[in-house]
């Protein structure tokens, strides 16, 4: 038992470090700093037919197109219109053909935390039937408990390629 308990003790470790805590409906999350590419408002998204619905569109983001991931829908969050601090988090992750950018939309940035292990727990289990993976773990910051995503894993590789190829 003393051997999972540090096996866990050094997952935690590892996942120490700074985060990009923001807001989607009344929780906060947080994503690793280096997976962060940039933080913009919101501007005009071009919508595309054809695909998931949690894909909100593209944007023309210096000349380089992005997709979009409303990730209200993506996490099947009850649906909120878009508001002065609505804003899109720029991502680099890695799909097979290589690093790409998606733009995730969140309800608002919150700040940079630099969350030690000690204050992070692994994700919750919840049975075979529910799929946390996408979950890095759960830290305890501020006095509430922000869930720490791995990006790289929100998506589906399935999903991932199909957003990589709206790019």
């Amino acid at each position: 038992m003393a051997e999972k308990v540090e096996k866990t003790d050094n997952a935690a470790a590892n996942l120490a470090g700074k985060y990009l805590t923001f807001k989607l409906a009344n929780e906060e999350y947080g994503l690793e700093i280096l997976k962060v590419r940039e933080i913009i408002g919101m501007m005009a998204i071009t919508s595309l037919p054809r695909t998931p619905s949690f894909v909100r569109g593209v944007i023309n983001l210096r000349g380089k197109v992005i997709p979009v991931i409303d990730l209200r829908k993506k996490f099947e969050l009850a649906g909120a219109d878009d508001t002065d601090l609505t804003c899109i988090i720029v991502v680099d992750v890695t799909a097979s053909g290589g690093k790409i950018q998606i733009g995730i939309l969140v309800d608002s940035v919150s700040e940079v935390l630099d969350i030690h292990g000690s204050d992070i727990e692994g994700a919750p289990s919840f049975g075979t039937n529910i799929d946390t993976a996408f979950i890095l773990g759960m830290a305890k910051a501020k006095g509430s408990v922000k869930i720490l995503l791995n990006i790289e894993k929100v998506l589906s590789s399935a999903e991932l390629e199909s957003v990589a190829n709206v790019a």
